[in-house]
């Protein structure tokens, strides 16, 4: 089983970790590997970051800077089963045809404690996908962590956040080069329909006004059509599998913390939570509005909303853009350590 193999890649400090016979959601048994980054291992305190859509280990913001909030901390990167780091359609030939976000939590929780020796984490924190993996960790192992930090992402993807990754989706799948599939035992690469995912899913990232404003200057493109094809298109044909794709992107639609309880209400299992959460929207994320985020905070006991106010959209919670990640950086180190700080002045500090 290898990693991906693209020019570009990085593999600095991955590691990784068997389980024979992991059994998933679906009844499928597989020996499985999870790959993994541990930064700062002889750190204090566990936090597990897990990967989002499109990411990879070393691109993950780890929030590990020099005036990072996770700087002490022992901070492990994690990649959901599916990403082509871990085991996936891509590296697996019997990888199973659908996995569950509880999946990549049963594999992440046995990583941990079998593994790496962590009998609880300080927190867990994930952007998009890795926040919905936040919110199952939640559910799942509630005395496990102190703090969870979902950052643009949902306890349940909404029926709108699902209609636009039919999008993508469609784009991929009917390509002429995708083969209803075929195209891996005939020893070729979808191209056209990867790119055509990349075009699709570019304007949904980011909001309106990013692109009205022309942001797609200052990250070095004179044309927004030099930015699509570079950032987009180039990116998802050279660095994505399809089928990885299409597994994460299915796994995403189904995203819902319903399922850990056992009459599948979410807003049980939101109220079911026992950790401390700040739920970190982004007001322009079309994805995971922060609508639905005010909706879910409404239901726990110990949360807290921050909306990160920005044009970024969806990317601005991945680290996009500087301003906003210093944003989420100090927010989270409020939310952390705030035992007898006068909360309401430093909230106005930081906003300004």
């Amino acid at each position: 089983m290898s990693l991906p193999s693209y020019d570009g890649y990085d593999s600095t400090g991955i590691e990784h970790y068997s389980i024979p016979s992991f059994k998933f959601i679906s009844g499928a048994s597989l020996d499985v590997r999870i790959s993994y980054r541990s930064f700062n291992p002889a750190g204090g305190k566990a936090v597990i970051i897990p990967t989002c859509y499109g990411g990879r280990i070393n691109d993950t913001l780890h929030f590990m800077g020099e005036d990072g909030v996770l700087a002490a901390c022992h901070v492990i990167v994690v990649a959901m089963l599916g990403n082509g780091e871990s085991s996936s359609p891509s590296n697996e030939p019997d990888f199973p045809k659908s996995i569950d976000y509880r999946d990549c939590i049963n594999s992440q929780y046995e990583l941990l404690t079998k593994h790496l020796g962590i009998k609880e984490l300080e927190a867990v924190i994930g952007f998009s996908m890795g926040g919905q993996q936040a919110y199952h960790w939640a559910c799942m192992y509630p005395q496990f962590m102190k703090y969870v930090i979902p950052i643009c992402g949902s306890a349940k993807t909404s029926v709108h956040n699902y209609a636009f990754v039919e999008g993508p989706k469609a784009a991929l799948i009917n390509s002429i080069d995708y083969q209803d599939g075929a195209y891996r035992s005939k020893g070729t690469k979808p191209s056209r329909g990867l790119r055509a995912f990349g075009r699709t899913y570019c304007p949904w990232a980011l909001s309106a006004a990013w692109f009205r404003e022309g942001c797609y200057q200052d990250v070095g493109y004179k044309e927004v059509e030099q930015f699509i094809q570079a950032e987009w298109e180039d990116k998802f044909e050279k660095a994505w599998d399809a089928e990885d794709m299409l597994i994460l992107a299915r796994m995403w639609q189904a995203g819902d913390i319903g399922k850990t309880q056992q009459d599948g209400d979410y807003l049980k299992a939101l109220q079911a939570i026992e950790a401390k959460v700040l739920v970190m929207p982004a007001r322009t994320d079309t994805y995971f509005p922060p609508e639905d985020s005010e909706n879910e905070v409404k239901y726990l006991k110990h949360g807290e909303l921050a909306v990160i106010e920005t044009i970024w959209g969806h990317m601005a919670g991945g680290g996009a853009n500087p301003k906003d990640t210093k944003w989420m950086n100090d927010r989270i180190a409020l939310f952390m350590d705030s035992k007898g700080l006068d909360l309401s002045a430093m909230k106005e500090a930081i906003d300004k």
